[in-house]
């Protein structure tokens, strides 16, 4: 199985840091205001992603990007993502 870690965007530039190993699903679940965190800032677009073959790596590393807390960092992997780079 494959896990991803992601990070979605906000209109109003707002971030949200997930992880799951069905990323189709879980953003159609983000947009259409089935979590609760998230349906306060419909819509949202998917701005990075990174993928794992192991649980728990996932995991850490999503613990990682939340503990950075700064959304120039988030804008910058954004950008990176959006540039192409390979991201796992």
């Amino acid at each position: 199985m494959r896990y991803t870690v992601y990070i979605i965007k906000s209109d109003n530039g707002k971030y949200y840091i997930g992880y799951t190993s069905q990323l189709e699903e879980r953003l159609v679940r983000h947009n259409q205001g089935r979590e609760r965190y998230t349906k306060k800032y419909l819509p949202w677009i998917l701005v990075y992603t990174k993928n794992f073959d192991i649980k728990s790596d996932a995991l850490k590393y999503e613990k990682y990007l939340k503990s950075l807390k700064s959304s120039k960092v988030l804008r910058s992997l954004e950008k990176e993502w959006r540039g192409g780079s390979s991201t796992g």
